[in-house]
């Protein structure tokens, strides 16, 4: 049962220091190596006309090689140094996995 974990971008068993902001949301895509595309929902409020408005925030983040999710989990997210051009947080930890089968 004891995995051993290669990936040299892992907050776990591997250097990468998380520091900084945590959120939550919803993995939508996994298809990319080591990447998992996050969806957030967002309340806003304008002042000015007295209305809320949902919004979507897509982020993509960096997904461990010993992290096991799948479209529909909810996770939390973890702020790093930047990793790629587009990364600059990693998945740690799964909150609620959806029901597969």
């Amino acid at each position: 049962m004891a995995e051993t974990c290669t990936d040299k971008k892992c907050f776990k068993h591997h250097g990468l220091k998380v520091r900084g902001g945590r959120l939550t949301g919803r993995v939508v895509s996994t298809k990319a190596k080591n990447t998992a595309i996050i969806e957030r929902d967002i309340t806003r409020f304008f002042q000015k006309y007295q209305r809320r408005a949902k919004e979507r925030s897509h982020i993509t983040a960096h997904l461990p090689g010993c992290m096991k999710v799948a479209p529909g989990d909810m996770v939390v997210l973890g702020e790093t140094r930047r990793i790629s051009k587009t990364k600059a947080w990693t998945v740690m930890e799964v909150i609620a996995a959806q029901e597969r089968g």
